[in-house]
């Protein structure tokens, strides 16, 4: 029989997944930790990529988050749904294999639409493989450079594309910025021992990733994290073994880490602030157990799919918050949108910016 949670266990046990309370199985210390942890990041801005890190390694600053992935504790690239994620290095080609040639489907109608074929395609990879060999490191423009040397159009949306392109076919990586500049670098030399996995291996290594990082989760959640179907969804909740248990949300059967039921239950106090790009909710279709629908649209404003920063409190979202950084000093504004606790609010914040190495000043506007 699964065990039966209350909406507010269910919601304090997710925190608890996320690493937003403690675990009764994980204290992570590194980048390496916590990106394994999820499996997968969802990183395509880089700042917020770099907050998600921080606010589960409270003892690490920006510099020192920049500093792992220079060491390439994990990397950035597309693993899936055409989204950028951070994973672990030596995961990445497994992950491509299993989930990000998904997002490949789609890419001939792209390509027609942007006026070439496969043969483009293909070549643009071996050129930017070739250039890239021996260690190189290339920023966006000088890739982009390297392709309309080589008689490869990049106008337009072209250049954006093939460079994912060759990322997803696991020629190339997103190696960290050289300052505020995109780099890539070969996927081969950046993480030279991959681990193999075979397929079903891969699968349920993910799925169980997945859940005990996001528990509890049904089997749809999962196929919308990662674009795989929901027949491959359920073979890897099946695959995934004993290590999951079975729990009951409001008459409605979810999964989770066996070990997470463990954790407590209680309600969740804490007040922690998230950039907007966060697995908090990017990690999940329906998001009714943290986020009031009624302020859906101050967290995605023109359902344009950009995600505001939160303030989260009791596991819900309470507010937004937007950086400003200057010469010496960070500015935040906080928009509150159900009742919010200042002091604890602006502590957060200060820890934030902490994180930045920058004094803050917090803005309240009426």
């Amino acid at each position: 029989m699964p065990v039966r949670l209350t909406a507010s266990e269910a919601l304090a046990l997710r925190m608890t997944s996320l690493l937003l309370r403690p675990h009764p199985t994980i204290r992570p210390g590194t980048v390496a930790d916590v990106v394994e942890w999820f499996g997968a990041m969802q990183a395509q801005d880089l700042a917020s990529g770099l907050w998600s890190l921080g606010a589960r390694l409270p003892a690490l600053t920006q510099v020192d988050v920049q500093a792992a992935l220079e060491r390439r504790e994990a990397l950035r690239t597309w693993p899936m749904r055409g989204t950028v994620h951070l994973v672990p290095s030596r995961d990445a080609r497994w992950m491509l294999e299993l989930t990000g040639v998904r997002s490949l489907a789609g890419a001939a109608t792209r390509r027609a639409a942007l006026g070439f074929d496969a043969v483009t395609a293909d070549r643009a990879a071996e050129v930017l493989g070739t250039a890239l060999a021996g260690g190189g490191r290339l920023t966006r423009a000088q890739c982009l450079a390297t392709l309309n040397a080589a008689g490869i159009a990049t106008d337009g949306q072209r250049g954006y594309h093939l460079l994912w392109y060759a990322s997803v076919r696991g020629v190339t990586c997103l190696a960290p910025n050289v300052g505020t500049e995109q780099t890539f670098a070969l996927l081969d030399e950046w993480a030279p021992e991959p681990h193999q996995l075979e397929r079903d291996e891969a699968l349920a290594t993910l799925t169980r990733r997945y859940v005990r990082s996001h528990g509890p989760v049904t089997a749809r959640e999962f196929a919308g994290w990662t674009g795989l179907t929901l027949t491959d969804a359920r073979r890897g909740f099946a695959a995934a073994g004993d290590t999951l248990a079975a729990v009951e949300v409001d008459g409605e059967e979810m999964l989770v880490d066996a070990a997470l039921l463990d954790a407590p239950r209680g309600p969740v106090d804490d007040l922690v602030v998230l950039p907007g790009f966060d697995e908090y909710l990017l990690g999940y279709k329906d998001r009714s157990l943290m986020l009031d629908p009624a302020h859906r649209d101050a967290i995605i404003p023109g359902n344009n799919g950009i995600f505001q920063p939160t303030v989260v409190s009791g596991g819900r979202v309470v507010g937004t918050w937007k950086r400003a950084v200057g010469r010496g000093r960070v500015t935040i504004t906080v928009r509150p949108l159900a009742a919010l606790d200042r002091p604890r609010a602006e502590h957060a914040l200060a820890r934030y910016a902490a994180f930045l190495g920058l004094p803050p000043t917090v803005a309240w506007p009426d």
